[in-house]
């Protein structure tokens, strides 16, 4: 995958986060939280991912890459945490939740690469 498509490929996981979060429940205070928490989260893997594609150096790029990769783990627990907290169902959020682990590990084979060289 290159970087155009997984610039695309994020910015959809955004949107998908966005759109996931005015689903949430808003009755009870641990949904409040975790609306804000995974919408923070999953919009950052779109706007760091961005931002490690106009890196000055390798290390930079490392370092941004692995954000990414923190902010797509972070999400993938928001998500999980939705299910578990019985908040909604994990029907709905099986798609979402494998694409956070996909994304998850995309990056961390992408910093582990671009740190061997």
């Amino acid at each position: 995958m290159n970087p155009t498509e997984l610039k695309a490929r994020t910015k959809t996981f955004a949107l998908r986060i966005i759109k996931l979060t005015r689903a949430i429940p808003k009755n009870d205070d641990a949904g409040r939280v975790i609306a804000k928490q995974i919408v923070r989260s999953g919009t950052s893997v779109a706007a760091n991912y961005r931002a490690s594609c106009r890196a000055r150096s390798q290390a930079e790029f490392i370092a941004k890459i692995g954000t990414v990769e923190e902010e797509a783990d972070e999400t993938a627990l928001w998500l999980e945490l939705l299910v578990e907290s019985g908040t909604m169902s994990a029907r709905k959020l099986v798609a979402l939740l494998q694409e956070a682990n996909e994304l998850t590990a995309i990056m961390a084979s992408s910093r582990k690469t671009a740190s061997g060289k």
